[in-house]
């Protein structure tokens, strides 16, 4: 079972809100959202953890979120190791996934990429098919996206193997919103399903 939920009214992304949310969040999530400089940054740890907490509640009924962090940063919850979660964020997006296997998520504003970051960061395939696109930015932020999920899933983070990253060994799915400007990627191991994917 895996449950994707996107949030992307940005107009609510205010001091306000923030303000409002604050009091709804436990410390340290509070300390860690507030030491955020910009309003943005803020704003994102805060709902991205309300978003958590709202979804273990209804998947799991989950009540107390307790949050550590692996060799490599992964976030994980120590009292519950056998529920898996993973959050991104982007300048469009908030993406939450929950799920009872190992999952990774990214979120991805379209945005302008150079020449030599599509070779660095994509195979001869990859540049192919973004170069040729009607849509490049899109087809850019899909396939980074969905690299970027896989190396949460594995929670090594951003390593040199980005050109062989999308292999056998991983599925993935992707959501486009292009009105909105986005893409968001999820990541499984390949023995698992996608079948059970619920985007929200």
């Amino acid at each position: 079972m895996i449950r994707v939920r996107v949030f992307d009214d940005m107009s609510l992304c205010t001091e306000a809100e923030v303000e409002r949310m604050v009091a709804l969040v436990p410390e340290p999530r509070r300390s860690d959202a507030l030491r955020f400089k910009h309003t943005f940054g803020k704003f994102a740890a805060l709902k991205s953890y309300l978003m958590l907490a709202a979804m273990l509640r209804e998947e799991f009924q989950l009540e107390e979120i307790l949050i550590g962090k692996g060799e490599s940063g992964k976030p994980y919850l120590t009292n519950h190791p056998d529920i898996y979660f993973n959050i991104s964020h982007c300048q469009k997006a908030i993406a939450v996934a929950v799920s009872d296997r190992p999952v990774g998520i990214d979120a991805e504003s379209f945005r302008t990429v150079s020449s030599s970051l599509i070779d660095k960061t994509m195979n001869a395939a990859e540049k192919a098919d973004i170069l040729s696109s009607d849509t490049p930015l899109e087809t850019f932020a899909s396939y980074w996206t969905r690299k970027e999920a896989v190396f949460k899933l594995s929670g090594t983070g951003i390593t040199d193997n980005l050109h062989g990253i999308l292999s056998h060994k991983t599925m993935t799915d992707t959501v486009v919103n292009r009105e909105k400007g986005y893409a968001v990627s999820v990541a499984v191991y390949c023995q698992d399903s996608l079948a059970q994917l619920f985007w929200q």
